[in-house]
């Protein structure tokens, strides 16, 4: 007697099965490949299949929409349809959502205040909060609070982790604006992000924030990018040298908990403010 079957589940006998599985190999390899695209013996010869076949399976998604063929070179790649349907996918709070229990957390553990910061063009936004007992200041202040990325720990450990061109068009565009601090330009930030990039944290009380101090741990997706952080603002005090390491290992244990999950695709990741408004509009009064 033949095992029975969960309903509801693709078996590879099940009609049809065998071409979905290669249809979507096909998918998965022209998105390793974005944004150039490849050719067809390129793709064959990644996902294991011969040219015709590949040949086939290509222009079958090219009549849905989900690729398109460069008419000058050839070359097939994902179409800009495909990233439209996948960018309706999910919930457009989703990164406060993903992040709300690691706030709260976090913020019972230690006993101080939580912030996610994410990252918006040259800025950092924070998109959440959660507020412990001690009164603290901090260079976002309250949630929709924004400072150019490099000021205060959360940006820092943010910008430190991005791709390497990126992170040269932000410093470039920045340093101007960081000069209004008084104790930061190049060198200072250079040094900096060097420092964040060795330690996987940003943790050096800059003193312009007197009797404050911080701690951030970037969010890092399953790309290797940083799209958030998170951060604990609290008194200088009640963060020496002996409470630290325990601090950082807190926030890096819910950090990457949290990186993988996140959707690549979601609103706060690109317009964090429409992203917060969307989320506090549909939360339940209590």
């Amino acid at each position: 007697m033949k095992p029975s079957k969960e309903p509801g589940t693709a078996q590879p006998d099940a009609p049809g099965a065998g071409m979905l599985q290669r249809a979507f190999a096909v998918i998965r390899a022209l998105g390793e490949i974005q944004p150039e695209g490849g050719r067809v013996t390129r793709i064959a010869k990644a996902v294991g299949l011969t040219q015709a076949t590949v040949h086939r399976i290509l222009h079958a998604l090219i009549a849905e929409g989900v690729v398109e063929q460069d008419q000058n070179t050839k070359l097939y790649r994902l179409s800009v349809d495909f990233f439209a349907l996948a960018a309706q996918a999910g919930n457009p709070s989703g990164m406060r959502a993903l992040c709300r229990p690691a706030l709260l957390r976090l913020c019972a553990s230690l006993g101080d205040t939580i912030f996610l910061l994410v990252k918006s063009s040259f800025d950092a936004v924070c998109l959440d909060m959660c507020e412990g007992p001690f009164p603290i200041r901090s260079f976002t202040g309250d949630i929709g609070g924004r400072v150019a990325l490099g000021v205060g720990q959360g940006s820092l450990a943010i910008l430190a982790f991005l791709p390497e061109a990126e992170r040269e068009e932000i410093i470039r565009f920045n340093v101007p604006r960081l000069r209004s601090y008084g104790v930061l330009d190049e060198v200072y930030l250079r040094t900096e992000i060097e420092r964040v990039r060795q330690l996987g944290y940003a943790g050096r009380n800059s003193g312009v924030l007197e009797g404050m101090a911080g701690v951030a741990v970037p969010i890092i997706d399953r790309t290797g990018c940083a799209v958030a952080a998170l951060s604990v603002g609290t008194l200088s005090a009640r963060l020496g040298e002996d409470r630290l390491p325990m601090v950082v290992e807190l926030l890096k244990r819910q950090a990457d908990l949290i990186g993988p999950q996140v959707n690549p695709f979601d609103v706060a990741m690109r317009r964090p403010m429409h992203g917060l408004t969307r989320a506090m509009t549909t939360e339940p009064i209590a």
